[in-house]
């Protein structure tokens, strides 16, 4: 299904077009005016100046309001910082840390000065940070100490990381125990004032963000394949403007709109769709650091939220909340939700009970930049809920065959992707690259779906195993990696199933080592401290083999059908 983009792209004079106006979001025109990020920012800053842009949880119940002149202030304040720390165009930045405003700032500094930006998930235990760090080879980290109990940088302790210059924490609890970095550590205070010692000006800064280009590379996010080991998408700044503004167009995102950022910054959705899209509209951004449903419904009560993105499952455990009854949902207008089957009531409900004027489901992956399909502000229920609706203005998607050539409707095949959105390609890996987009520009997903007449999708299943954890892609190839470093596990193979309040969850089938007696308890348990909660599986079966077929491929669909069998019991 194809639109054709009707414009210059980004960087030509232009606005946002009709951004949250009528119709359904497809006009000629939803790309910015903008180049780069940091540009962005500093038009946005300079045109709203005294009006809030963010408001951000203190830690301590109470709330901080940033105005986008403060935004403007702290980003050269950091880009300052970044510049006296000698970081150079190209160069990469880690991000990890909980949804905060400082957050922001570290990014549009970052960006300003022409860095990367490397942003890791706050689940991640040492190893599996230390990895992505090492291999995009980072040279300052960004991150907190002491969130949810979670010593960032002691975690690193023990890991190689020669690239690591140095560890600047944001926020520390007043538990944080500190010591145990692999390189030296300061506050976010500290790593401002290196500028003024250094004697950075206002002027460098602005010399250095304005030889930041459309194609320089934004943001570096690191996603796994079937191989089971993360690999770098490469995004730059002229794509991921263009694809969000498309999208937020479609959305129908506005300047009036307050947005609660659940989805974790981390993540694709929750930066670009999240961030980006609020930089795009000049909306007030409230970042939730750690979800918590009692918490989010205070939140929309209280700051008068009106756009909630977020899973399924967040939407039903409102309505079905005790103190439903006492929350104000009057001011809800947008929601964004996807990642799981959705229930067509559901969508009824979003409408008729939290008062929603638009909700849209949407398909997309880090490769793409976080976009390919959408509903439509126009949509009926019965299309959100059992579709992703139809390719984004100026965006190719298609349905193929193992030879490339497109199913007629209602055929299943693999989900394809063309357009702006397309990732330039993985991070120093040409042969992945040159493996998942062909030489006529298609990104081949490893999805499959089934595309209606109209033009909408719906995705079937999932060639890459992938499957989604309480609204994280989780990756059996790398989970069955982390497992093999377990003593007792000599081969293992790892499937998605279907989980009533996750949505899926990992089963882990294992082959004991050798002269040991595996323990599915303690191996979950052990699981808990070596990989990320949404990648931990839920359920462990120790057999006597795996079933190989005759190319040695696991047949993961006997698996399923096992565990199937035992539900059935």
């Amino acid at each position: 299904m194809t639109t054709e983009f009707d414009g210059d792209g980004v960087g030509a004079a232009g606005d946002m077009g009709d951004m949250g106006g009528g119709g359904d979001g497809d006009d000629p025109r939803a790309d910015l005016r903008w180049a780069t990020i940091p540009a962005a920012v500093m038009d946005v800053a300079g045109r709203l100046g005294d009006r809030v842009a963010i408001v951000d949880q203190d830690g301590a119940g109470g709330f901080r309001t940033w105005t986008w002149a403060d935004v403007a202030r702290e980003t050269d304040r950091a880009a300052a910082a970044y510049l006296a720390a000698g970081i150079e165009r190209g160069d990469r930045v880690a991000v990890w840390a909980p949804n905060c405003a400082e957050w922001v700032i570290a990014l549009f500094g970052l960006q300003s000065v022409g860095a990367v930006l490397v942003p890791l998930n706050t689940r991640y235990k040492g190893a599996e940070a230390a990895d992505i760090i090492e291999r995009s080879r980072a040279r300052i980290l960004v991150t907190v100490d002491g969130f949810l109990g979670n010593h960032y940088p002691a975690m690193l302790a023990g890991h190689d990381l020669p690239h690591l210059e140095r560890i600047v924490v944001l926020r520390a609890e007043a538990d944080s125990n500190g010591p145990g970095a692999p390189v030296p550590t300061e506050t976010w205070e500290e790593f401002l004032a290196g500028a003024e010692t250094a004697g950075v000006t206002v002027g460098q800064v602005v010399e250095r963000r304005g030889q930041v280009q459309p194609t320089d590379t934004a943001d570096l996010l690191f996603t796994s394949g079937t191989t089971g080991k993360p690999k770098g998408v490469i995004c730059d700044h002229s794509q991921v403007l263009r694809t969000v503004a498309t999208w937020a167009n479609v959305v129908g995102l506005n300047e009036d709109d307050r947005y609660l950022a659940i989805n974790p910054f981390f993540h694709s959705f929750g930066y670009k769709a999240g961030i980006v899209a609020w930089l795009a509209t000049g909306c007030v951004l409230v970042p939730m650091p750690v979800f918590d449903v009692p918490e989010a419904m205070r939140l929309i009560a209280e700051q008068r939220i009106s756009m909630v993105p977020g899973p399924p499952t967040l939407y039903q455990t409102i309505l079905n909340h005790p103190d439903r009854a006492q929350l104000d949902s009057s001011t809800l207008r947008l929601a964004v939700t996807g990642a799981a089957s959705v229930p067509v009531a559901l969508i009824e409900q979003m409408h008729t009970d939290l008062g929603f004027d638009t909700v849209i489901t949407a398909y997309g992956l880090t490769e793409a930049c976080g976009f390919a399909t959408m509903c439509r502000r126009g949509d009926d229920a019965v299309t959100i809920a059992t579709t992703s609706g139809r390719a984004m203005p100026g965006i190719e998607v298609k349905v193929v065959d193992d030879h490339g050539e497109e199913m007629v409707a209602g055929e299943a095949g693999e989900v394809v992707v063309r357009g702006y959105n397309v990732m330039a390609g993985y991070f120093e890996n040409p042969e992945a690259t040159a493996e998942t987009i062909d030489a006529d520009g298609w990104l081949h997903t490893g999805d499959v779906g089934v595309m209606d007449e109209r033009g909408y999708l719906r995705i079937t299943d999932r060639k890459k195993d992938l499957f989604i954890s309480g609204g994280f892609n989780a990756y059996p190839a790398e989970i069955e990696n982390l497992l093999l470093a377990h003593p007792h596990i000599a081969q293992v193979a790892v499937v998605g199933v279907a989980d009533e309040r996750l949505g899926e969850v990992g089963a882990a089938f294992v082959v004991a080592a050798t002269g040991t007696t595996p323990d599915p308890a303690e191996i979950v348990a052990w699981a808990r401290d070596h990989m990320a909660n949404y990648k931990v599986p839920r359920i462990v079966r120790v057999v006597d083999a795996l079933p190989f077929n005759a190319g040695g491929k696991v047949m993961k669909f006997e698996l399923r059908e096992l565990l199937e069998r035992e539900t059935e019991k």
